[in-house]
């Protein structure tokens, strides 16, 4: 699959520039833009100033399976996406490494979010603007919401043991144990364990009593639990909802347009991020996915309700996608 934006460091750079109605395709244009990178200024192709819709979308039971990582069915969708040059932002609970294989096949080009509001990481060469709080973070650019990860199991280790609970995280246990608690493939588990600010762990020996009394020792520190299908998890600062915020500004910085904020949901973990866009919609429980909320509310500010799809998986996202963008 061609990617959707060809980012060259030298220039000039020619850039095909989409325009806002496809219909209009055959008179485009193509504009010339110098491209400049350093450390923390990267560069927004003109392509993406004509779309009117900025897409957020869960990965995970919403574009692909979560067992084998397929976007098969989403295909279509995703096509059409390149052929309008419209942004889609992918969140994740994975780490960057998990995902960086699936967006390389996928050929996603554009920002992402990863453990659950963790981190927001941008493409090379994808804004003229300069990112407030950016590093370098191996091929992209990178704004750390949560806390680095040491601090996190550090924080771990301290709470279970102030608080005489028994607990066992991804730092305490060797591949082969994640490999066996977690059923995943040895290479899946190594990108897994490549954690930047969540820790995924169990308790080992606590009741009920000794867990609530570990969660609020927690939150007194400033550090989030959440438990998830398998595991707990233990953060600080991890917010997918500003996470989106933050994105929704930096586009709107760069391309001067007035955009409409589409959010594509999979689970009960992604409502708090997609109360915040303008255009909500969560896509139904797959037979082997925990049950949504029946009413997941109206979104604050918005005064509209997120619409539940009526077809689970990537098949789903591909016939929301196509039905929003027409």
């Amino acid at each position: 699959m061609p990617c959707p934006l060809a980012f060259v460091r030298q220039p000039p750079l020619a850039v095909y520039v989409s325009p806002a109605d496809p219909a209009e395709d055959a008179k485009s244009s193509w504009a010339t833009h110098p491209f400049q990178a350093s450390l923390a200024h990267v560069t927004l192709l003109n392509a993406l100033l004509a779309p009117r819709h900025l897409i957020f979308t869960a990965l995970e039971d919403a574009l692909i399976d979560p067992t084998t990582n397929s976007f098969a069915g989403a295909e279509e969708a995703l096509s059409e996406l390149e052929r309008r040059k419209i942004a889609f932002i992918l969140l994740t609970t994975r780490t960057r490494e998990e995902i960086d294989p699936i967006r390389r096949k996928m050929g996603h080009n554009h920002p992402f979010v990863t453990e659950n509001g963790g981190g927001i990481f941008f493409p090379d060469g994808y804004f003229s603007l300069r990112i407030p709080g950016s590093v370098r973070t191996a091929r992209y650019l990178s704004i750390a919401q949560g806390k680095p990860y040491a601090e996190v199991c550090e924080a771990l280790d301290e709470i279970a043991e102030e608080n005489a609970v028994g607990v066992a995280g991804f730092h305490h246990m060797s591949l082969r144990e994640i490999v066996d608690n977690t059923g995943m493939r040895p290479r899946n588990a190594e990108l897994a364990r490549a954690r930047e600010f969540d820790e995924p762990f169990f308790f080992t020996s606590a009741d009920d009593k000794a867990i609530d009394r570990f969660v609020k020792a927690a939150r007194e520190r400033g550090f989030d639990t959440r438990r998830g299908h398998t595991f707990w998890h233990l953060s600080s600062g991890c917010d997918s909802a500003r996470a989106v915020r933050t994105l929704a500004q930096l586009f709107r910085e760069a391309t001067h347009i007035k955009l409409s904020l589409v959010g594509i949901g999979g689970g009960d973990q992604d409502l708090p991020w997609l109360r915040t866009m303008d255009q909500a919609i969560l896509l139904p429980a797959s037979s082997e996915s925990v049950s949504h909320a029946e009413h997941p509310g109206p979104n604050p500010g918005h005064n509209k309700s997120i619409v539940v799809a009526d077809t689970p998986g990537a098949a789903g996202w591909n016939k929301t996608i196509l039905d929003i963008i027409g």
